[in-house]
């Protein structure tokens, strides 16, 4: 049963990449055009540094699939990606392994095609201690993800119910294991209050994962015989929004959730992301033209990457939290809903003086 509903997720996640389109949250950060503020391309690095990690790009395949034939296969393809491209990739839910051993290959895979990259295992957040130390182990993995899905368990057939013992599992978690623990939402965002929460649980790093991308919420409604909780189908915060929100929380914050293009991931990093994660993109990019067209796709995207922190003045991914950007529409808000200045976003570069090189042609 759990190989079917991974197979469903696939085939439904697909289906919802070819209907998106039209706004998202992301298209109401802009940035001010400084006209001199751009560098020489050969002073620009996409080596980005977060939690104590280093990953050489501030991009990666984030949690997809697993646990059956056609998910290991697609686990295959996005690890050969991965390894072609260097960037991080994580495994998607490890519950089928704990379930039934046979099928620990499909996620094995990822180690066997990518046996220097940085990979991670993907736990929810009942799993034991215990538990995550095998998804550790299965993979050699770099980091451990914990994936929070209250909205998905809610809406799914066989969903979970009881969900209080979860932040304490997390923090026997992080205590247990002997990687980093990057906990991350699944498509409907982490707020200030929960990131708080993360941080004070001893989590290195949260992915903010919020809406505009896969929408689980409509997944588990399409697996049911009647759409029972197709009111849910909106819920949750964009990832622009969550990334205004984790403003002042420290704990160094990934974007996923909605990424279309390397645009988006400037932006994502212009709020305060360390680096961003893709998946549905990307999913359906791997099916559609199998492995050469997502390396050639994820190629593109890094160079596009370099050419925009160039264009900005960023020698660093970091850098561009200084660039200045405004914030428009609901997302404004939004911001103005949760007490979050926004004005202040807009003339940031003065406050780094000599430290942002050039603004307007003057060092």
């Amino acid at each position: 049963m759990i190989a079917n509903r991974k197979d469903d997720h696939v085939r439904f996640a697909t289906e919802q990449q070819r209907q998106l389109g039209g706004h998202h949250q992301f298209d109401e950060v802009s940035f001010v055009h400084h006209a001199l503020a751009g560098l020489d391309r050969s002073e620009v690095s996409l080596t980005t540094r977060f939690g104590g990690l280093e990953w050489p790009v501030p991009l990666c395949i984030n949690a997809m699939t697993g646990g059956s034939v056609k998910t290991g296969l697609i686990n295959r393809d996005l690890a050969i990606a991965a390894r072609e491209t260097g960037v991080p990739i994580a495994t998607g839910s490890m519950s089928a392994y704990f379930a039934d051993e046979s099928v620990a290959h499909t996620f094995s895979v990822m180690r066997r095609e990518n046996p220097t990259g940085f990979i991670m295992a993907n736990v929810n957040a009942t799993a034991s201690v215990e538990k995550a130390r095998r998804a550790v182990d299965l993979l050699q993995a770099d980091a451990l993800q914990i994936h929070l899905n209250v909205i998905q368990e809610t809406v799914m057939p066989e969903g979970d119910r009881s969900f209080a013992s979860w932040g304490p599992r997390i923090e026997k978690i992080v205590a247990g294991v002997d990687v980093p623990v990057i906990v991350k939402e699944v498509g409907f965002g982490l707020s200030r209050e929960t990131l708080s929460t993360l941080r004070d649980l001893g989590v290195r790093v949260a992915d903010v994962a919020g809406s505009g991308g896969t929408n689980f919420a409509r997944i588990e409604n399409d697996r049911r015989d009647r759409a029972d909780y197709s009111f849910l189908n909106g819920w949750g915060q964009s990832t622009p929004a969550c990334l205004l929100d984790a403003q002042g929380v420290d704990i160094p914050v990934l974007a996923s959730g909605g990424i279309r293009h390397p645009l988006d991931v400037v932006r994502g990093l212009a709020l305060g992301a360390s680096a961003a994660g893709v998946s549905g993109l990307f999913l359906k990019t791997v099916l559609d033209g199998g492995v050469p067209a997502l390396v050639a796709l994820i190629s593109r995207w890094l160079d596009q990457l370099a050419a925009l922190m160039t264009a900005l003045g960023a020698r660093t991914p970091a850098d561009l939290a200084r660039c200045d950007v405004l914030v428009h529409g609901e997302l404004r808000a939004f911001c103005a809903d949760r007490g979050i200045e926004t004005s202040r976003l807009a003339t940031r570069s003065r406050s780094y003086g000599t430290t942002h090189e050039t603004i307007g042609g003057i060092r």
